[in-house]
Parts: structure tokens; C-alpha cells; sequence
């Protein structure tokens, strides 16, 4: 195996373990090479806390070598500018680092090869691309945040292999086996935000957090509800993770001040055609929550109206061998498609096996 392609494999390992915690920031990962051996690691853990190339700096010294004339492999373009951290940069040169080697550069305007170009001004070699499209992948949710200034939109349906969710007296618990359910929680690990509209809310109660698998945050809980008609005692207002309620402005204004009461953060939205603009939800969700990644677990009206406008980027189906029959709930409503050539397309990124279940993960052409 190259050994590029070696080190930096090690790097997306690492990269991996900080998934999901180090919103709004990407997942990195970095490891120092000398005389062709690993003498650091590091990855990013938690925003606000060190990148992964001072993580692995740290490592190095931690372990007593010398790191001058050594070699960086890192998953990211090396940050440039002061946020919460000093520029990486910096300690890369003053480390005294003699290559480094990044799988993709980065989206962000405060970067966009401006780390790349100082490393070069300060004599450091540079490699790029070693790797990419794993890198971009790692950080699919990121790329969107930054170029297109919204959340990356994650859809996720569990069906039978006849398309419902739901028999007709709306039974579901549970379509898909338990092994599928733990593998669901890993979805929401990587989420910024969980998000569910009203009719979910009130048909499963659900709470919305990470409990199949160990996890050290849980992300924001996301209801939208014109009317608030879902009861201020269910799970999605308890105290278990922040909750962000979309509600209309002609909403119950007792019901707001009791919610508020309870620390639930309320936007009040006018409403457009006896809806909540969608557009309206995911702008603030990206510039005042700072929701990169955003998983969207129904209901069906809900994933429908994301289909319907194009708002989608990832949609994971888990399909369990299981017929409900015509009169059963469909996991997407109306779409007003015509003819097949107008169906929506999508690409099939990934086919797996859980249990007796098929996951699905799709992804916009």
C-alpha cells in the first residue's frame, strides 16, 4: 500500500471517533509521521477544544519525540484563522514540521486553501487530495453548512418491504428489529438536530435522544407544531436534551409562556398556505442553532414536504420483510407525479443487511 494512502487511512480512523461531537466544527483527524513511523494522533473531540493537529503535536511530545523535519497527515486543510482555537497553522510551523499531506481542502472562506498557501510561504511541502472523497464524505454535512448555508438534510424512514410505516389504525412498534433501532441512534450521534412534526409527536410520544448506544451528547430536539398541540408533559418537552419548537404566531400564547417555563426554545413563524415555511425553519437553524446536520424521523407528512421541495440530501430506509397491504400508512404521501419520467430520482450509495432488515442509503444525483 502507498504510503500516503496508509497514513492517511489512520488519519479518517481518527477523524471518525470525534463524528457527531464536534458540531459546529468538521470531523479531523491527524497523525505524525518520522522515519516512517507513527510518532503522534490526534482528532478533533468536541468544539471549542483543540484541532486534531495540535492533538497530535501533543501526543508526540507527550511521548517524548522529536517532531522537527517530520510529516503530517491530516483530513482537512489546516485551519488559518483564530475561532475559539488558535490558527493550526502555527503550530505546524513553529513545530517545525517538514511535509504535510491533506486529503481535501476546505470549504470555509476563512480557510479555502489560504492554510495551504501559508504553509508554502513558511517552506513547508505540501500534498493534496490523497484520499479526498473520503475525506469529503466523512464530512458530507459540513460541505453543505458552509457552500450552500444550510443544515445537511438526513431523511430516515423505517418501512415494510410494501412501503408503510403504519398499519391502517396506525400500529408500528415495532416495523424493524431492535439491531435497526441501535443502528438508528448511531444516525442521530451524527446529527446536529433530531426533527419530528406534530402528528409524530403526538401518535408515539417519543423522546428523541440517543439511549441504544453510548453517547456523550444528545442533539437538539427540533418539533414542529403550528398549534402546539402536543401536550407540555410529553417526553420531547422533558429535560433530557434542548428542545426548539416551530410554531405559528397566532399559536397558544398560555401554552408558549408555560413551554418557555420549561426552557423550550420557541420561534413563532407566520404561515404560508396553513404551513411553516420549511426554507424559513432550516435558515435559522443554520445561522441562530448552528445545525449542521439534521435528521429528519418524520412523520409522513413531514418527509413528504421535504421531498416535495427538493430538501433533501441523505435519506436512510430501513426495510423490514414485512407486508401491511393497501390500507396501511405509506412512509411518503402525495407527490402529484404523473408520469414515472417526473419521479424522483435518487442514487443508491450504500445496501446493507441489519438482522432480518435492508438498509437503504440514498442520495440526491
Amino acid at each position: 500500500m502507498n504510503e500516503d494512502i496508509k497514513y492517511m487511512k489512520r488519519a479518517l480512523q481518527l477523524a471518525k471517533k470525534g463524528k457527531g461531537y464536534t458540531h459546529p466544527n468538521p470531523a479531523v483527524g491527524a497523525v505524525i509521521v518520522k522515519d516512517g513511523k507513527i510518532i503522534g494522533e490526534g482528532y478533533h473531540k468536541k468544539a471549542g477544544m483543540p484541532h486534531a493537529e495540535r492533538e497530535a503535536i501533543k501526543d508526540a511530545k507527550e511521548k517524548g519525540y522529536d517532531i522537527k523535519g517530520s510529516t503530517m497527515y491530516v483530513t482537512l486543510e489546516p485551519c488559518c484563522h483564530y475561532g475559539r482555537t488558535p490558527p493550526c497553522t502555527n503550530a505546524i510551523i513553529e513545530e517545525g514540521i517538514k511535509k504535510v499531506v491533506v486529503a481535501t481542502l476546505d470549504p470555509n472562506p476563512l480557510v479555502a486553501g489560504q492554510g495551504i498557501e501559508i504553509l508554502k510561504k513558511a517552506g513547508i511541502e505540501t500534498k493534496i487530495g490523497i484520499l479526498q472523497e473520503e475525506a469529503k464524505k466523512l464530512n458530507e454535512d459540513f460541505f453543505v453548512y458552509i457552500t450552500e448555508k444550510r443544515p445537511f438534510i438526513h431523511l430516515k424512514i423505517a418501512q415494510t418491504i410494501d412501503g408503510k410505516i403504519a398499519t391502517k389504525i396506525g400500529s408500528s412498534k415495532w416495523i424493524t428489529s431492535e439491531k435497526s433501532r441501535k443502528f438508528a441512534h448511531k444516525l442521530r450521534l451524527e446529527a446536529s438536530a433530531v426533527m419530528v412534526g406534530v402528528n409524530t409527536a403526538l401518535k408515539d410520544n417519543p423522546s428523541l435522544t440517543i439511549r441504544y448506544i453510548k453517547s456523550k451528547k444528545q442533539p437538539k430536539r427540533i418539533l414542529i407544531d403550528r398549534y402546539i398541540k402536543t401536550p407540555i408533559d410529553f417526553n420531547i418537552f422533558n429535560q433530557e436534551a434542548q428542545t426548539i419548537l416551530f410554531c405559528s404566531k397566532n399559536a397558544d400564547k398560555s401554552k408558549i409562556e408555560k413551554l418557555r417555563e420549561k426552557n423550550i426554545k420557541i420561534y413563532q413563524l407566520e404561515e404560508k398556505e396553513e404551513r411553516l415555511d420549511l426554507k424559513e425553519i432550516l435558515k435559522i437553524l443554520a445561522e441562530e442553532e448552528q445545525v449542521i446536520h439534521l435528521l429528519v424521523e418524520g412523520g409522513k407528512d413531514l418527509i413528504t414536504q421535504f421531498i416535495k421541495n427538493q430538501l433533501y440530501d441523505k435519506i436512510s430506509v430501513f426495510i423490514a420483510p414485512k407486508i401491511v397491504g393497501e390500507d396501511g400508512i405509506s412512509s411518503i404521501g402525495k407527490l402529484d407525479i404523473l408520469d414515472i419520467k417526473d419521479a424522483k430520482l435518487l442514487n443508491i450509495n450504500l445496501i446493507k443487511k441489519i438482522d432480518t432488515d435492508i438498509y437503504l442509503e440514498l442520495g440526491r444525483f
